[in-house]
């Protein structure tokens, strides 16, 4: 059965992070769950909290969440970020919820836009 609201939580909340999450507060739609970035000052960390939604330094965090969550979006680029989430799925038995990497959320954006939307990753390490 197609969803009516669409519960998501974003990991990384800078450059991309920030635009996607201005979006996804702005559908009637979605309902974010939480943000997370290493960064507990980051721009999306800031505008989560300004609509009362929940933040958090550590990722894991988000995936806990379970089949709560129908997407996981995770705009880190970070490797070791994606693999840490795939094995918490896998070792949870979470069949539900998806995890969306940077690159569908770039053709997202990009889609959105009209234009390619280049995203800016730094050396982040988790």
């Amino acid at each position: 059965m197609p969803n009516s609201t669409f519960c998501v939580a974003v990991i990384g909340a800078g450059e991309t992070g920030t635009p996607l999450l201005q979006q996804l507060l702005s559908a009637p739609f979605v309902r974010v769950l939480g943000v997370a970035d290493l960064d507990p000052d980051a721009p999306g960390m800031n505008l989560a909290r300004d609509h009362d939604v929940p933040t958090t330094t550590d990722f894991m965090d988000l995936a806990r969440m379970g089949e709560d969550l129908d997407v996981l979006i995770d705009v880190t680029g970070v490797p070791l970020v994606r693999e840490a989430l795939r094995q918490h799925m896998q070792d949870t038995d979470n069949h539900r919820t998806i995890i969306m990497h940077e690159v569908i959320v770039q053709l997202m954006l990009s889609l959105s836009k009209g234009e390619l939307v280049r995203l800016k990753h730094g050396d982040v390490e988790y």
